[in-house]
């Protein structure tokens, strides 16, 4: 029978013993799995509980639905894109160029390294993208590089840097979805990213970037 999406993408409960963290843990191990091997299409709770070894009520019990359980690895990797971008912008003793260039390369080969869960969650965005939580989880991420910006760009009006961070952040996102759409060699990812990378720098530099 075909899972309809729900309203409800928040974990049922969080885990407080040892015990039921192992079975989160299971439960998302195989989550990942299963979307890996069958895309968002085939993906169903019953398949991730198969997959873990669980039944589909101890599954439940954490996930209400499928909507939940796929909101939930997107949140994950929404949270170690965040880690990425916060860890690499914020290291102010390097230059604002040099930590972007760092940023494009990581992001790129962070990519190409995960492309298969990816692609299948951005095809099971529908579910969940339109979401109160969605909208949260991306904030952090945004607000690490407008901070950057602000510093990237001290002289340039805030409707400048507003443009340079939307531009930047959706071109990375983009490019990288599709770069890694097909399998690509660890040199061709690096001359990719120092493309993208290049393009990045000379356009914050047109706008009055100074290092």
């Amino acid at each position: 029978m075909a899972e309809h999406a729900s309203h409800s993408i928040s974990s049922r409960k969080q885990p407080k013993q040892a015990r039921a963290t192992e079975l989160v843990a299971a439960i998302l191990e195989a989550a990942v799995q299963v979307l890996a091997t069958e895309g968002a299409q085939r993906f169903t709770t019953t398949r991730v509980a198969e997959r873990a070894g669980v039944s589909v009520g101890s599954l439940y019990q954490y996930f209400p639905n499928k909507a939940a359980l796929l909101f939930r690895l997107q949140s994950d990797e929404w949270r170690r894109t965040g880690d990425l971008l916060h860890d690499i912008l914020q290291q102010t003793g390097k230059p604002p160029l040099e930590r972007l260039r760092i940023l494009v390369h990581a992001f790129i080969h962070s990519e190409c390294e995960e492309a298969a869960v990816r692609g299948a969650l951005n095809d099971a965005a529908p579910l969940y993208r339109d979401a109160p939580e969605a909208h949260a989880a991306r904030a952090s991420g945004e607000r690490t590089v407008q901070a950057f910006m602000r510093e990237a760009l001290p002289d340039a009006p805030d409707a400048v840097r507003a443009l340079a961070c939307d531009l930047i952040m959706t071109t990375l996102s983009a490019v990288g979805k599709d770069f890694s759409g097909s399998p690509q060699t660890p040199a061709e990812i690096d001359t990719y990213a120092g493309a993208v990378a290049d393009m990045f720098c000379a356009y914050l530099i047109s706008l009055g970037h100074k290092g």
